[in-house]
């Protein structure tokens, strides 16, 4: 069963390729949705799949990729949405 999660990741995760790496993370796991840079410098992740699926990502977003520096991760689950693929707004 389908759920989606509304995430947003706090710390230095802009110009690190975290936008690219969650894209990469999320197809590979077989998720949807999208990812996009906020102005306050955070990354907003809006992931639709399997609950096994969002807490793979959730857990992958906690650390993120090699340069990022990961302060906080939030996330809620709200009603799904219909995606056609994963892409970086």
């Amino acid at each position: 069963m389908s759920q989606q999660y509304n995430i947003i990741v706090k710390g230095k995760v802009q110009g690190v390729w975290y936008r690219k790496s969650t894209l990469e993370k999320a197809v590979e796991i077989g998720l949807i949705g999208f990812v996009k840079n906020q102005p306050d410098g955070s990354v907003y992740i809006e992931a639709k799949g399997t609950k096994n699926q969002l807490e793979e990502l959730i857990e992958w977003c906690k650390v993120g990729p090699e340069y990022a520096r990961v302060d906080a991760v939030t996330f809620t689950e709200v009603p799904a949405q219909a995606f056609d693929g994963f892409e970086i707004l």
